[in-house]
């Protein structure tokens, strides 16, 4: 599945969380009420998300990002993007590299 990125650090995603007065344990239930498995996605994962500090993560799984946008009932172009393309074209065997 692709990987997304979350916009400017985080802080789009930071922002939307405090202007609906959120928590991350209260978005995290919120994602599972959207997630057809009914899993949703943890507080853990979701503060790697919003984060600043050394445990933070820019990249997450498509999915993941549908999730949190669907919970909050924003749009994804807002808070994540997509990476930009890979120009890289050779295929190289461990013989190559």
């Amino acid at each position: 599945m692709p990987k997304v990125l979350r916009k400017r650090e985080g802080q789009p995603l930071r922002d939307e969380i405090t202007r609906q007065g959120l928590t991350l344990d209260k978005l995290a239930e919120m994602t599972k009420a959207v997630d057809p498995e009914g899993r949703g996605v943890s507080p853990a994962t979701i503060g790697r998300l919003t984060g600043t500090g050394r445990t933070a993560r820019d990249r997450c799984e498509l999915n993941t990002a549908w999730l949190i946008t669907e919970g909050l009932d924003a749009r994804m172009h807002r808070l994540f993007s997509m990476p930009t393309h890979s120009t890289a074209t050779v295929e190289r065997s461990r013989a190559n590299v």
